[in-house]
């Protein structure tokens, strides 16, 4: 046997909620059904044990403890107080202090139990929203929102209603029951049916003598006076309850829907919305089933609310966009009922397939999840059933997966459509930035095989520091920071070396706030990903072709621009092809303290880098000259380096001495990361070094009043 919980509920005081809760439960018992009558009210503890004058033994904390202990067969027989008209009685707690003794796991457990034993169960819950009281919704099959008709009252009847709905309570599980319908100078029943936009379930009239001789007797009036308007008015509630309008609590154990394919339904709803909180849940996967439940509400939803009429003006709006997700949810909400045949048990399971499928159909997906989350540095989609994200420095697989290639397709043209770029089979690249920074690529077939793939590299909301490279990451050593310092106030031009995600754009963000603040920066990116904390900063970004073919504008193009536009430095994001070249030249004409970060395995690897690059530019220099060149504009080379355990650090700054008599490039490192091994957590250990050499622009410093001497680079 399975009980209809009812649970009557309102956040605002005096309305009535408890007499309503009381005579319900009388009027159903008096019908011959098997009623239990549940206190859930923390804050006013045993207002319903006064109001039908009755005096109970036992609490629901005790009815658990002892069915948990196994020490009787029928406890909800033995331990319920019973009223003469056979309404069972019991009270969640005897008073306040005993709250923390009821879990969610107790609440469910009892509720279960009880089910088996009764008709009803009628639950008087509380006006403050607690957890206790999310965890006794979850086990409701119907919930009765009692209103008054005052203004006060239909406000914060709204409120409780907006609390539901972000609970993703479907509307069919709610009924609103307007207590004292009709006072005198009251609101009008058909008014405060439209401020609520919800149909009135039951009007109850006003009939406070009635009402007062049944208080102060302490019986129900549907008992005390059987025959008064109020009394009939609650038996013709009680019958109204008796019909089939009830939600059914979906479970693991009772999970019934039509689909082709059937797995067990016990993992159903446990590998519902995977977490990607902990590595551990990373490594599930979401159920086919799932993904099917996912796929037939998305169609529905789009046709519903007609999504596919959705204009690049409204997803770049937010105050749209919120809008529309907020009552996309309240449609989702309603549709897995439909779909389902019954309602997620657990707020947090609906919650996570709600949030999957707006999120699909209004937002990016399931990547919504970890671009919130601000441990998540990287995320790649390899294709709809993969995606993979780096996570404190290691990657890991998530259980998350797209519904189709074609929503994958769709992700992409959301994210770059307000960009004002586009993704075709004639276009089948493109790289973006999105508002918060982040960089995003994306390739679709047919140069993908395997359909749609997506790379967003995320940036930190909160810019590091140099003392958070110090303290928190151990980056360099604070001689090494020192060093670095002097050379960016002494205007000695710099390249950032390393491989890709090793932390290069992170390296040049700090070391760029020592540039002086009188000086004027110019950078010059592919994509915009530097954040200078300067006022002074003017920004370029290249451009690609139209769909014509022209109007690109590349970042060589910008940086022939930007000399022309007054810099004290130049600083380009990453050189990748021929403007290596110009960069050299500008930096042995006038503008030092440039910088830029290049892809490479090693400092000494740059200038083979840098060499190949200016070659492949086209212009026809001599080696010699190319050394001669390189030797005169770079001073420094910071290696950035990602270990094995995934920590980022500074493994090599290297100086450019000039050229040998051969006309070589030499160069002497000046610090080095030392690795020793690794540890049983799988932990690199090692430790920064000096190397001995003195660097020569150690005088030029000293000069300058820098605060660096010998002993920092003495081993």
């Amino acid at each position: 046997m399975s009980a209809k919980v009812i649970t009557v509920f309102s956040t605002k005081g005096g309305v009535g909620k408890t007499f309503i809760a009381v005579n319900l439960a009388a009027s159903l018992a008096m019908t011959d059904k098997r009623v239990l009558l549940v206190d859930m009210d923390f804050q006013v503890a045993q207002d319903v044990a006064r109001m039908i004058h009755i005096s109970p033994k036992y609490t629901l904390a005790d009815v658990v403890q002892k069915m948990q202990s196994g020490k009787e067969a029928d406890l909800m027989s033995v331990y319920m107080a019973v009223h003469p008209i056979g309404i069972h009685f019991i009270p969640c707690v005897r008073e306040a202090g005993e709250i923390s003794s009821l879990s969610a796991e107790n609440i469910k457990f009892f509720f279960e139990r009880a089910g088996q034993v009764y008709d009803y169960i009628i639950v008087d819950a509380g006006r403050v929203i607690a957890d206790h009281t999310i965890h006794m919704l979850d086990q409701s099959n119907l919930i009765l929102l009692v209103a008054t008709p005052d203004v006060l009252a239909v406000y914060q009847m709204k409120w409780c209603m907006d609390f539901l709905e972000s609970l993703h309570v479907p509307q069919s599980m709610v009924r609103l029951i307007l207590n004292r319908s009709e006072s005198r100078g009251s609101v009008h029943w058909q008014e405060v049916q439209t401020a609520l936009v919800l149909d009135i379930f039951a009007h109850i009239p006003s009939d406070g003598r009635t009402a007062g001789i049944s208080l102060n007797k302490g019986i129900p009036c549907v008992v005390d006076s059987p025959k008064a308007p109020i009394s009939e008015a609650f038996k013709a509630l009680a019958v109204k309850l008796q019909d089939n309008i009830y939600l059914s609590s979906l479970s693991s154990s009772n999970v019934k829907r039509e689909t082709k394919s059937r797995s067990k339904i016990d993992e159903f709803w446990e590998k519902l919305g995977v977490s990607a909180q902990s590595r551990g849940n990373f490594q599930q996967s979401e159920d086919d089933e799932i993904i099917s439940l996912k796929i037939k509400i998305h169609a529905r939803l789009v046709d519903r609310m007609n999504l596919e009429g959705l204009t690049t003006e409204t997803l770049s709006n937010p105050e749209a966009m919120l809008a529309l997700k907020k009552k996309a949810e309240q449609v989702v909400s309603n549709l897995i009922v439909e779909e389902t045949g019954g309602r997620i048990s657990s707020m947090q399971d609906r919650s996570m397939l709600v949030r999957d499928i707006v999120n699909e159909a209004l937002g990016l997906g399931p990547l919504e999840e970890f671009l919130a989350d601000p441990e998540v540095t990287d995320i790649m989609v390899n294709n709809k059933d993969q995606i993979y994200v780096e996570k404190q420095g290691l990657i890991y697989k998530t259980g998350k997966r797209f519904i189709s290639d074609a929503k994958v397709r769709s992700t992409i043209e959301r994210i770059i459509a307000p960009l004002g770029r586009r993704i075709d089979e004639s276009t089948p690249m493109v790289n973006a930035r999105l508002p918060d920074g982040s960089r995003i690529n994306a390739i679709i077939p047919p140069l993908s095989l395997q359909g749609p793939m997506i790379t967003i590299r995320k940036f930190a909301r909160e810019r590091l520091t140099v003392e958070d490279l110090l303290t928190k990451h151990g980056t360099l050593t604070r001689n090494m920071a020192i060093f670095l310092e002097s050379a960016v106030i002494a205007r000695k031009n710099m390249i950032i070396s390393g491989g890709t995600g090793a932390g290069k754009t992170t390296i040049l963000n700090i070391i760029s706030q020592y540039i002086p603040d009188r000086e004027r920066i110019i950078t010059i990116e592919d994509a915009a990903e530097l954040q200078l904390k300067k006022d002074h900063w003017a920004r370029l970004e290249s451009r690609m072709q139209n769909v014509e073919g022209k109007g690109e504008v590349t970042i060589r193009d910008l940086f022939i621009n930007s000399l022309r536009m007054r810099p004290d430095r130049v600083i380009i994001g990453e050189c990748r092809g021929p403007e290596v070249l110009d960069m050299l030249q500008a930096m042995n004409t006038g503008h030092d303290g440039s910088m830029t970060t290049l892809h490479a395995n090693s400092t000494r690897d740059v200038i083979t880098r840098m060499h190949s690059m200016i070659l492949l530019s086209g212009a026809e220099l001599p080696v010699r000259a190319i050394h001669e060149m390189i030797s005169s504009a770079v001073h420094l080379i910071v290696h950035v380096s990602r270990l094995s355990d995934g920590n980022r650090k500074i493994v090599q700054i290297s100086e450019v001495t000039g050229l040998d008599e051969d006309y070589h490039l030499m160069m002497r490192d000046v610090f080095l990361f030392e690795q020793h091994g690794i540890d049983a957590k799988n932990k690199v250990l090692g430790e920064h070094k000096p190397t001995g050499y003195i660097p020569k622009c150690l005088e030029q410093l000293k000069r300058m009043s820098m605060p660096v001497s010998e002993e920092m680079f003495r081993v």
